[in-house]
């Protein structure tokens, strides 16, 4: 798959992705902060800062004017706040394309930051909060961070702490934008049906306009697990969810892409050794999958599910034993071929749209400084053999590194079973 990177002069990195087959363009603007950049006080800046800019810019002054301009033309736009970056995109039928990319760097370069639209987005956010914390199949995860980092940064919850929300100052989110928001921190992605010279100067016109400053740095992760840990948040649910894993490989980690075939072996598709045990087999829920996740410094691999309250301990312990099959036994030929073969498919239709191609070639430059294709991923996925599953669950999958968070009305502290 054919990208192009330029830089313009005041340091904004540009990718271009260009297909001719589609109708369509994504302008997608990445800016290297997320919660992980923020402190203990400030806990939820960025994503606060995220829904700020749509309240208004200096060359959109209201919310409806904001996004008015992309319903006029069909587009659809968004954006989100995750742990080490921010994204903002627009993606529109490729006639529009000066329309997104305006519209993206406005949102960037130019919001307000009116005191009463600030004091006002603080009943959004706090609901959005409850909505999340209501929501155990999705907090569930973020539980398991907090698990896994503590008070680390990567512990905390994106969307900030009710409390913190409520203290916080239009002042405090005006001096993080004016930090963080800068020219090196910048990546922008276009991908899709458009004219590459035509871009590049839109590209110019348009992002020149942001300041310089310094490349984030967020601070490193301290690995300091001896033991196995749980983390219960008492609920009163008609479900237990649960994640059990352990600390994996980070970005940059020459066997982070043995854990990617492990996690499609363990619980990757409806094929896969734990849907058809836990689910399948026994009926004990509806839900089972083993993912990865990998940040700059940092990784972890866990399967989650969602089971009867009674039924937590024994599905916990099949997944145990999924992850200490793996530490002993070959993976036949068959199934690692399958995984490998999966994980291709799987990436080749999830990059057919332009959106999901200006993420995945923007997320890898800003926060790698370089992009790997997707071509030499699946070198990197073909050579993954029996013996690297087996030394890589060896590693991971050790008594001292596993972790089990879990959501619903359980009081004990001390897991048995938590074992391997």
């Amino acid at each position: 798959m054919f990208f192009e990177k330029i830089k313009l002069p005041n340091g904004v990195r540009i990718i271009l992705v260009p297909d001719k087959n589609v109708n369509s363009v994504t302008v997608l603007g990445l800016v290297r902060v997320g919660s992980r950049n923020e402190t203990e006080k400030n806990n939820g800046v960025s994503h606060f800062l995220e829904h700020m800019v749509f309240k208004g810019t200096e060359k959109r002054k209201t919310p409806l004017e904001v996004v008015e301009v992309l319903d006029k033309i069909g587009g659809d736009y968004n954006a989100f706040t995750d742990k080490e970056i921010t994204g903002y995109y627009a993606k529109v039928d490729k006639p529009h394309i000066e329309t997104a990319v305006d519209w993206v760097s406005d949102l960037i370069i130019n919001p307000l930051f009116r005191k009463e639209d600030f004091e006002r987005e603080k009943g959004v956010i706090l609901e959005e909060i409850k909505m999340y914390l209501d929501t155990p199949m999705r907090f569930i995860t973020d539980l398991w961070e907090k698990l896994l980092y503590g008070e680390q940064p990567l512990g905390r919850l994106t969307l900030g702490k009710e409390e913190i929300i409520k203290k916080m100052k239009v002042e405090e989110l005006v001096g993080y934008y004016q930090k963080n928001y800068s020219s090196e921190n910048l990546v922008v992605a276009v991908s899709g049906n458009f004219k590459k010279e035509k871009t590049k100067e839109l590209a110019k016109k348009y992002f020149s306009r942001i300041g310089s400053g310094k490349m984030n740095n967020s601070n490193p992760v301290k690995e300091k697990q001896k033991k196995p840990k749980l983390l219960i948040n008492f609920k009163e649910t008609d479900q237990t969810h649960f994640c059990l894993g352990a600390k994996a490989y980070d970005l940059f980690h020459k066997d982070r892409y043995i854990t990617d075939v492990m996690s499609v072996i363990l619980g990757g598709n409806m094929s896969s050794r734990l849907f058809s045990e836990v689910r399948e087999k026994r009926g004990l829920a509806y839900y089972v999958k083993t993912t990865t996740s990998k940040y700059l410094d940092s990784g972890n691999l866990f399967t989650q599910a969602g089971v009867a309250h009674k039924n937590l301990e024994k599905t916990a312990k099949i997944i145990l034993e999924n992850y200490k099959k793996l530490k002993e036994k070959d993976v036949p030929d068959s199934e690692l071929r399958k995984a490998k073969e999966y994980i291709k498919g799987i990436s080749n239709i999830g990059l057919e749209s332009t959106d999901a191609r200006a993420l995945f070639f923007g997320t890898q430059e800003v926060l790698m400084n370089k992009i790997v294709s997707l071509e030499e991923r699946f070198k990197k996925i073909d050579k993954v053999s029996k013996m690297d599953i087996k030394r890589v669950a060896n590693d991971i999958f050790r008594p001292e590194k596993l972790n089990l968070a879990i959501i619903g009305p359980h009081k004990s502290k001390k897991v048995s079973f938590l074992k391997i």
